[in-house]
């Protein structure tokens, strides 16, 4: 039976598997699963969509009353910027998009396992070989020229990904280990990552800063996706990282902590206790909140301040066990006005080890382990210099950083 009017619904598909129903009617939001998925028993975000038969509303207006599973779907960020530019070219109004309308651009080509049909992409998906210099400059002309006529190139590979810096979804042929545009399909011949440009307001070397956090984090004993610095002819770097969501046999639902608890990202709206505690709800594993606590220390004692909602995320299996992502988006960053976006113990501005030993005791980590994470991640962050000169970050950004980091640690 048709639930509703085709111009305003759409298909969601798990995995080549017809989920359910979204529609939009009298600007309210609405979701229904398909019998069919009841019955595989799959909670795919359970806190804001539980599992259960009949037509689901969206209440909130967190996001446009989108639920949150969908809305992590949807670009932001830069991925935002291009698609609207490219629907003022066509002469459409940005303002005027539903956020089914969005996810209709998204299609196939979203990040995750969830796709959205009928889809209507806005450029072709004809394969084209990458040059990263190039690209990065076409980002930068985009950014600080207002030169249109890079917008295709742009958004056909940014695919849905999130986040304010321009970045690119590119396959590595395992073999030739040439750069293609992102294939949406399974394959064991070539891998996929995200390869970042630095944007107008970054420095020269945001890439090499990112890789040395990325080995710093490693180091600290941070469970992180593979990564590494990609060489450029006109710069020092671009800072790429293996996607964990998908491997050669699977595509994997990923849920973020924004979507998951219709928080906004935006502004500061979370505190790490919050974090933690859905962490558990969710996992059920305390060795995952353990894997959680970690990350958070990471953040506090390193200066990554841009620790918002979107930048925790969890990933389900196919038997529906949850866990928590390889930590992602880890570089320096002052904060919204010097603070963290998420606050420790309702502490922003100078977190510290009491802070975090606080918000361990809250959490029901025990205090040893607690204080062996600490101590793991001080150890890696003191040798901040180490790691900064392997990825060549400048001697101005060392000494800039190295100083921040002293403070905290």
């Amino acid at each position: 039976m048709v639930l509703f009017e085709p111009i305003h619904a759409l298909q969601v598909k798990y995995c080549g598997i017809n989920m359910g129903r979204l529609a939009l009617i009298n600007r309210k939001i609405f979701f229904e699963y398909y019998p069919h998925f009841l019955e595989l028993g799959l909670e795919l975000s359970p806190f804001k969509l539980p599992l259960k038969a009949g037509i689901l509303v969206c209440e909130d207006r967190v996001f446009e009353g989108l639920f949150g599973i969908f809305n992590d779907s949807l670009p932001d960020g830069w991925g935002r910027l291009l698609l609207d530019r490219k629907l003022m070219n066509m002469g459409i109004n940005p303002n005027t998009m539903t956020p089914i309308d969005r996810l209709r651009y998204v299609g196939t080509q979203g990040m995750g396992a969830l796709q959205y049909e009928p889809e209507f992409p806005l450029t072709s998906t004809h394969e084209k070989s990458i040059e990263l210099d190039v690209l990065a400059d076409e980002c930068l002309q985009f950014q600080i020229n207002d030169q249109d006529q890079f917008i295709d190139d742009l958004l056909r590979m940014n695919g849905s990904s999130a986040g304010a810096r321009p970045k690119i979804l590119v396959s590595i042929n395992k073999q030739t280990h040439e750069l293609r545009m992102t294939h949406y399909d399974l394959s064991p011949f070539h891998e996929d990552w995200i390869v970042k440009f630095r944007s107008s307001i970054d420095p020269q070397d945001s890439g090499p800063i990112e890789y040395a956090y990325h080995l710093m984090a490693k180091a600290a004993g941070l469970m992180v996706p593979e990564a590494k610095l990609f060489k450029s002819k006109i710069g020092p770097g671009y800072f790429g990282v293996k996607r964990f969501d998908r491997t050669e046999n699977a595509f994997l639902h990923t849920h973020t902590l924004s979507g998951l608890l219709h928080a906004d990202h935006c502004i500061p709206s979370l505190d790490y206790e919050s974090v933690m505690k859905a962490t558990y709800i969710l996992t059920k594993s305390m060795a995952e909140c353990e894997k959680q606590f970690h990350h958070i220390v990471f953040n506090v004692l390193a200066y990554n301040r841009d620790d918002h909602a979107k930048n925790f995320s969890f990933i389900m299996d196919e038997k529906g066990i949850w866990t928590v992502s390889p930590a992602y988006d880890l570089t320096f960053s002052s904060g919204p006005g010097g603070e963290h976006c998420t606050t420790v113990m309702g502490n922003g501005r100078n977190p510290g080890t009491a802070d975090l030993l606080k918000l361990a005791v809250k959490t029901k980590i025990d205090e040893q382990k607690a204080l062996a994470i600490i101590d793991q991640v001080k150890e890696a962050v003191s040798k901040w210099k180490q790691f900064a000169e392997e990825a060549h970050v400048s001697p101005n950004s060392i000494k800039n950083i190295g100083y921040q980091l002293c403070n905290v640690i």
